[in-house]
């Protein structure tokens, strides 16, 4: 093994969204050396856009959002290299190609990857996630020869690979375990809603349904599905779309604390001295209530980014995850939530104001607490809100009848975007109503 004398005191495993904005955030406000090392990709691009690279919407290098000189110019190195092995004790990272890298301090910010279950036929060609950009590759490389596609799982990653698929005139059969879409996430009728939404759009929407095994041709590929609905579904690829987990497969014989993820503290420290961890591969030992140890987001990877840039810097920074945000869209519906709305509330600690336009597929929930009337947080479909506005309500624990009555200040873009103020106060009128008789 041959070592080479580092170029960096700060090196970065990971050129997503997290170790990127780490080293951007350092070198805002310090000169020292900086290296990031992927094996997926020489620059960092936008995952979030890959679909719209197979929908024909753009190319990859247009999801690239800095000139391949930008690093040069910021005097960041990039390392286009796997790494097999961190040895701690020597500060060190071995590749797989046999050289190595040491380190003063060390960020670990590796991401996801898709989960497999152990389902018979699993490692059948023609049957892929979809998170990286090889994933991207691989599924081109086959769709010339797919007329028919299953994909197994009803999260956020299935129904994008549904949308990319149909795009190109394939059949789709969509398997989801629950008995409605992402419904552990969703309410009954944003999760209804979606259901329609696909099916409109021709996707098979099995529901209630999982994989048993993947059947192979003669060549080792994919032919079709068996379902534990005893049916057999024919096609010529798989998608397994059943969540992610961090991507720390390499450091299992390491000294590192890992449970799903790398334990981090509120610092992003792990329990070896100089090392860190963000992003998706991070898990934190102390979430604040109603956090999740884990969260695949890429809004808390870019803030866990921010806040560990300081640290590095000299200016040690507790992770302070604000308010939730999530937004992703299903189809043509835009989704956005804030704060905590829950599927199924209990009473007494949540109750819900819900609008839905009686033709349209826009909807606005607001959550919030009986006791105090308090703003909790908001779930809405074909409606886009300023997160501004919303982030310093909840916040600020703004008063329901102050958030209704100001309502059309949250409202993204009033010239493009249909606003409900009026219905929206109807509704809350009519169950303050309901609450005091």
């Amino acid at each position: 093994m041959t070592s080479n004398k580092p170029k960096s005191s700060i090196v970065i495993i990971g050129n997503g969204i997290s170790g990127i904005t780490t080293a951007r955030h350092i070198r805002k406000q310090s000169n020292v050396e900086i290296t990031i090392i992927s094996d997926e990709s020489p620059y960092f691009f936008s995952r979030t856009a890959l679909m719209y690279v197979y929908m024909g919407h753009m190319q990859f290098e247009h999801t690239q959002p800095y000139e391949n000189n930008f690093w040069e110019k910021n005097k960041i190195s990039l390392v286009h290299k796997r790494v097999a092995k961190l040895i701690s004790e020597k500060h060190m990272l071995a590749f797989e190609d046999g050289s190595s890298i040491v380190y003063d301090k060390l960020v670990i910010a590796t991401g996801s990857k898709p989960n497999r279950f152990g389902w018979p036929g699993q490692n059948l060609k023609a049957v892929q996630g979809l998170y990286h950009k090889q994933d991207l590759e691989q599924l081109e490389a086959w769709s010339g020869s797919i007329k028919s596609a299953t994909i197994v799982g009803g999260g956020l990653i299935g129904i994008e690979l549904a949308e990319m698929l149909h795009s190109r005139g394939k059949k789709v059969h969509f398997l989801v375990r629950e008995s409605s879409f992402w419904n552990a996430i969703l309410p009954e009728e944003e999760s209804e809603m979606i259901n329609q939404h696909i099916r409109l759009h021709g996707i098979d929407l099995q529901l209630e349904t999982e994989l048993k095994g993947i059947e192979s041709n003669e060549e080792g590929r994919a032919k079709g599905v068996h379902t534990t609905r005893n049916e057999f579904i024919e096609c010529q690829w798989v998608g397994l779309t059943v969540g992610v987990s961090p991507n720390i497969d390499f450091l299992k014989n390491s000294s590192l604390e890992t449970g799903k993820g790398i334990k981090v503290n509120s610092f992003l420290e792990t329990n070896l001295p100089h090392v860190y961890a963000i992003g998706d591969c991070a898990e934190q030992t102390e979430p604040l209530e109603g956090r999740q140890p884990i969260e695949a987001v890429w809004y808390t990877g870019r803030m866990m980014g921010e806040t560990l840039a300081k640290t590095l810097v000299g200016e040690k920074t507790k992770y302070v995850p604000g308010n939730w945000f999530n937004s992703a869209k299903f189809f043509d519906i835009e989704y956005q939530t804030y704060g905590t709305v829950t599927s199924t509330p209990v009473y007494e600690e949540e109750q819900q104001l819900f609008w839905k336009h009686p033709k349209k597929n826009n909807s606005i929930r607001l959550s919030f607490n009986p006791s105090t009337n308090t703003l909790l947080g908001c779930i809405t479909m074909g409606v886009r809100l300023r997160h501004s506005v919303f982030d310093e309500w909840l916040t600020n624990k703004e008063p329901m009848d102050s958030v209704i009555k100001n309502f059309k200040t949250a409202n993204f873009d009033p010239e493009f975007y249909p606003t409900y103020e009026k219905e929206l106060t109807m509704e809350w009128e009519t169950l303050k109503r309901h609450n005091n008789p």
